[in-house]
């Protein structure tokens, strides 16, 4: 039988329980929370820490419970956030076994305790916070801005509502990794396989009719890791806050470098 021998430190281990002084875990207006907590510098397993978070004093979203938390409980508990909106990406965390927003994911959709990890299969800075490094330069890699060769025109460069509807579905990305993170294919190849979010928004490129480097890109792109890792599981679009389906620009990719071989 095979045998595997997990990292050092990498079994999580129960933590601490924090309690609220006025109200008892179960209370009605109470929630539980057990939240994913590791520091890499002091050497200690990763641990879930248990609160009890107060509905009366705290907004309705996880993120709200979040920055209660850390407000008024354990200064110490570290995530991203900015916008608060569903527009930054900053939040994204896996709640409740699902990769999300935590701004946008109400604690009522949520039965029972509500379970909280960074996003899978990165490395992790500090508690709640992924390491996005190789995520974001994937994305720098397809060289995601307007390329042209003709001159730049005196006002703008033009489309029509057609060329600009092709667009749709593709722009709206926020690099917020749910996708990504959510991709099996991805855990395993991460350091070859560029993965729904970078792919998503190669696609935004390369179907702009005012670029005008769509060859290049696609040349970029054929390689057996770079695209060719996607299995077309649909774990990305499942997982999107935004209800996009990067695994279809994936396809069309695809499409797009078979047909130029006709």
């Amino acid at each position: 039988m095979v045998q595997f021998t997990l990292p050092r430190n990498s079994k999580v281990v129960e933590g601490q329980t924090w309690s609220l002084k006025h109200k008892a875990p179960g209370d009605k207006g109470t929630r539980e929370y057990r939240v994913y907590r590791f520091d890499p510098d002091n050497g200690a397993n990763p641990r879930m820490d248990r609160y009890t978070v107060d509905l009366d004093d705290c907004g309705p979203m996880v993120l709200d419970a979040l920055i209660w938390i850390k407000n008024t409980i354990d200064p110490t508990l570290t995530f991203r956030r900015s916008c608060r909106e569903g527009v930054c990406g900053s939040c994204a965390m896996n709640i409740d076994g699902t990769n999300t927003l935590a701004c946008t994911k109400d604690m009522a959709d949520v039965s029972g305790t509500i379970r909280i990890y960074p996003l899978p299969h990165q490395p992790v800075v500090k508690d709640l916070v992924p390491d996005l490094t190789n995520f974001y330069a994937q994305h720098a890699s397809v060289e995601p801005w307007l390329k042209t060769e003709s001159a730049t025109p005196q006002k703008e460069w033009r489309q029509s509502h057609e060329e600009r509807a092709k667009l749709d579905g593709l722009y709206e990305c926020i690099l917020c990794a749910c996708c990504s993170t959510s991709c099996p294919s991805y855990w395993w190849n991460s350091d070859r396989y560029l993965g729904p979010a970078a792919l998503l928004q190669a696609q935004r490129w390369i179907v702009d009719s005012r670029d005008e480097k769509t060859g290049e890109r696609l040349d970029n792109l054929e390689d057996p890791f770079r695209l060719y890792r996607c299995h077309t599981i649909m774990n990305c679009a499942k997982a999107c806050p935004k209800h996009l389906n990067p695994a279809k620009a994936i396809a069309d990719i695809k499409r797009a470098l078979v047909e130029r071989q006709v």
